[in-house]
């Protein structure tokens, strides 16, 4: 089985070379980078991910392809909730917020409609976890 981390270095090289497009799975989908702070180690790391804008901001979802575990730069974010992303060729200072309760709902199915592959994450979490979603609000 391939390494995440090259696989995830993969994608971010071909974002940052190709002006925030990629090909294979991930191709015609809005892709970001996302740089995180490590909640524990305080390591920068940098994750690509599927979002879905809003008005003035973007939603990312911790999905973690329906995993029982939220992935880490979740706890990150929570930890550090300043931070950048990039969009295309833009990097824009943001600061996440996890959306709660009808928000939360309103956004996922937005996203489920979307990209149809977020609705079999959210059946392998049943029971198990509710995926999260995170607003990233752009920062003045």
């Amino acid at each position: 089985m391939p390494d995440v981390n090259d696989f995830n270095t993969n994608i971010i090289e071909e974002f940052r070379a190709n002006d925030g497009k990629v090909g294979g799975p991930f191709k015609g989908a809005p892709l970001l980078l996302l740089h995180h702070t490590g909640a524990k180690t305080g390591t920068a790391r940098v994750n690509p991910l599927a979002y879905l804008p809003l008005d003035g901001a973007f939603a990312i979802f911790a999905s973690k392809a329906g995993a029982p575990t939220n992935p880490d730069w979740y706890r990150n974010l929570k930890a550090h909730p300043e931070t950048v992303v990039e969009i295309g060729t833009d990097t824009v200072e943001v600061t996440a917020r996890e959306a709660v309760g009808d928000e939360r709902r309103d956004i996922f199915e937005r996203q489920k409609g979307q990209m149809p592959g977020f609705a079999e994450y959210e059946e392998k979490t049943k029971g198990v976890r509710e995926i999260p979603v995170i607003v990233l609000e752009r920062r003045p």
